[in-house]
């Protein structure tokens, strides 16, 4: 089977058990999301190994680049609000 050129790439996610995250686990191609998610079905959970199924069009992820992680993850110093230092925290408030 062909695959029509105008048919968007999807990103399909399975969720093994109930209280685990969803995994990516491929990729696919299909004229919309419900036969994404029926695709999906068929190639990713033949053998009942998920609970459920997230499909996202490739085109709308948008992802930080690996050649940015120092920059993007560093420590901003200036946000002050993030760190409890200018307030009193209550004694009778625990885990904070």
């Amino acid at each position: 089977m062909t695959v029509p050129e105008e048919w968007p790439l999807w990103e399909v996610f399975v969720r093994a058990r109930r209280g685990l995250n969803h995994v990516h686990v491929g990729s696919l191609h299909a004229p919309d999301a419900e036969l994404a998610v029926r695709h999906a079905r068929d190639v990713y959970t033949r053998r009942n190994e998920g609970v459920s199924i997230w499909v996202v069009r490739s085109a709308e992820i948008v992802a930080s680049s690996p050649d940015e992680k120092d920059a993007f993850f560093e420590r901003s110093g200036d946000k002050v609000y993030r760190h409890p230092t200018f307030y009193d925290i209550p004694d009778d408030v625990p885990h904070l």
